[in-house]
């Protein structure tokens, strides 16, 4: 594993959580000492933990809140500002479940350009993207939306990454069999995708109106024999793309490094290193550049498949100045239906999905009728303001996904978003989208067996690391956790616990630090009357 460098920001996970190569500073430590009550009420297990080695110049933030009665049951730096890692994603995904409610379904439709006759269509056909996180990729035969523990998108980051037995293709494959269904069987011209219904924002990941696969590339190693090549499978399968690989299968017990690289248009990709015999299948990525071209020959080749050929050569640029000013009279032959956005909502919060978090912004954008993703962040502060009744200078955000150097949370503020959930119908559903712990998501390898609290905490988990050049270790900016604690009489408890400042010698030792936090959120929940 690659670890990060300062000035590359770059996605990471633990067991899910979303983890930043910080380039500035942790955060400004507050002045004042801790508020004497109710921090001191702090049990000697929590405390223990609080002052373990590494985190001699670190700063804790606690926050837990009864919302029945507003009663602060624990309080440390409550308003002071912390980095906060993904549950950044909390704020986010509450303004984009609201706006678009958790019932909307992005509809991606098809139209026909040009004349027909019979089953021929003298024209193109113009897939319009709509923003849709999936297309269809992850959706299983119940219309639930399928992720892993540790989820594909964190692959070249972590270990035991994973990927979903759905067909990242299968929406594409829906809308060629509808065009079939229509009764077209040749296009004398090309297919082209529409782009245009919102700007590329400055964001990493980077949002685009058409995902097929998160803009990526899969590619899957697995052990053979020593001294034999291993075996490669990758998907999806679209043309120009094209894999080798050179990697060896080394004796049991031995190194597993595989690195991967691609031409400068990510068409030719190439994989070299070892695996040893005894490894697990190792899973690694390649991006997707040019999202538009590939979807318009992924879009191609399935309408191939469903018997409906097109004169156009199938790979190359996606036209789009062969679009229409508008639709008007052109008819629609296909279009995709995806999951209702609570189920992209538990997806963005389960695996601490970025481009997923990202694209929340771009979505509230367009809900509003902007093209312009930032548009975003006024529809997310209109909801704190007027609906959740939250203060938004509590927070400091410049992306969806917890991931600028500019990202601040107070710990009040995320425990007031927290705590509007408990006022709608939608508590529920909401709580359930968060990582449990021992069960699921970022909280399913933590807490597992003989843990009193499995089941009880729904949290999500924020990670900020960065590598420290000086003392040639790693820089835990943050590793946070806010959810809810479900007490044994069968109360609910908001929380926010962060530490801002941790140091680790490896990213093995790294992990010690998020099991550190989960425990504190597991003595919180036991020590809950």
């Amino acid at each position: 594993m690659t670890l990060p460098r300062p000035g590359r920001l770059r996605s990471w996970a633990v067991a899910g959580a979303a983890l930043l190569a910080v380039t500035g500073p942790a955060a400004a430590t507050p002045a004042t000492a801790a508020p004497a009550d109710p921090a001191e009420r702090l049990s000697p297990a929590i405390r223990a933990i609080m002052n373990k080695p590494g985190y001699e110049h670190a700063q804790w933030g606690l926050l837990e809140v009864d919302p029945a009665s507003g009663r602060s049951i624990h309080a440390q730096f409550p308003d002071q500002f912390f980095i906060p890692g993904s549950t950044a994603k909390l704020v986010t995904i509450s303004g984009a479940w609201h706006t678009l409610g958790p019932d909307h379904r992005f509809t991606t439709p098809v139209h026909a350009l040009g004349t027909r006759t019979g089953s021929t269509l003298d024209g193109n056909l113009a897939l319009v993207a709509q923003g849709d996180l999936t297309m269809g990729g992850r959706t299983r035969p119940d219309g639930t939306v399928d992720y892993t523990t540790i989820d594909h998108t964190y692959a070249n980051d972590l270990p035991g990454a994973t990927l979903t037995p759905e067909d990242p293709l299968a929406g594409l494959d829906q809308i060629a069999q509808q065009v079939a269904a229509s009764g077209i069987t040749t296009v004398r011209g090309d297919v082209v995708v529409d782009p245009r219904i919102f700007d590329l924002p400055a964001l990493d990941p980077l949002p685009t109106p058409l995902i097929i696969n998160d803009n990526l590339i899969d590619l899957l190693t697995t052990p053979t024999a020593p001294g034999q090549a291993a075996q490669l499978s990758w998907r999806p399968q679209v043309a120009p793309y094209q894999v080798t690989s050179t990697v060896q299968t080394v004796a049991a017990g031995g190194t597993t490094d595989i690195h991967v690289s691609a031409s400068p248009d990510g068409t030719q990709i190439t994989l070299s290193g070892t695996v040893a015999a005894d490894a697990q299948p190792v899973l690694r990525t390649s991006p997707v550049r040019d999202p538009n071209a590939f979807g318009r020959t992924a879009l191609i080749e399935a309408l191939a498949r469903a018997g409906v050929t097109v004169t156009a050569p199938p790979t190359g640029p996606n036209p789009v100045a062969d679009l229409p000013a508008s639709y008007a009279g052109a008819p629609q032959v296909a279009a995709f239906v995806s999951p209702p956005y609570r189920e992209y909502a538990k997806l963005i919060l389960k695996v601490s999905h970025n481009l997923g978090a990202n694209l929340a912004l771009c979505n509230m954008a367009t809900a509003r009728g902007s093209h312009d993703c930032e548009t975003g962040f006024q529809v997310e502060r209109d909801f704190l303001t007027g609906v959740a009744n939250v203060d938004p200078t509590q927070f400091q955000l410049a992306d969806g996904r917890g991931g600028d150097p500019v990202d601040r949370v107070t710990p009040r503020g995320i425990n007031e978003v927290l705590a509007y959930w408990l006022r709608t119908p939608d508590a529920d559903a909401f709580r359930n989208a968060l990582p449990i712990l021992g069960v699921d998501g970022s909280g399913a390898t933590t807490c597992t067996t003989g843990c009193p609290a499995k089941g009880k905490v729904f949290a999500k988990p924020g990670t900020a690391i960065g590598f420290d050049h000086l003392n040639d270790q790693l820089a835990v900016g943050s590793e946070a956790l806010a959810g809810y604690l479900l007490t044994d009489n069968g109360c609910l408890r908001t929380f926010f616990l962060a530490v801002n400042g941790a140091s680790t010698p490896t990213i093995e030792s790294f992990f010690q630090i998020n099991d550190d936090v989960w425990q504190i959120a597991g003595l919180l929940q036991q020590e809950a009357p």
